[in-house]
């Protein structure tokens, strides 16, 4: 998967952090030791880190990724990364 989305709550800053979604490279899951939880009311899934932003950005791009983008909507804070495909 070339992009990966990243979010935490502002008052959260050092963590957890919100790494993917029920959809997510199962293998990158478990590379940023990312655990699959449902919130209580919610009728879907997302991987969760007990990490702050920090450490997840730092672990991504050890493995290609770079930050693209990075916002704050509300309360919450959101990087958008990318990686390369490898084109062999």
């Amino acid at each position: 998967m070339p992009y990966v989305l990243i979010s935490t709550q502002i008052r959260l800053e050092t963590g957890p952090t919100i790494v993917g979604d029920e959809h997510s490279d199962e293998e990158l899951m478990r590379y940023l030791g990312a655990e699959k939880t449902t919130a209580l009311g919610n009728n879907f899934s997302e991987y969760r880190v007990k990490y702050p932003p920090r450490m997840v950005l730092d672990k991504l791009e050890i493995i290609g990724y770079s930050v693209i983008s990075m916002t704050g909507l509300g309360q919450t804070l959101v990087w958008c990364l990318h990686k390369a495909l490898d084109k062999s």
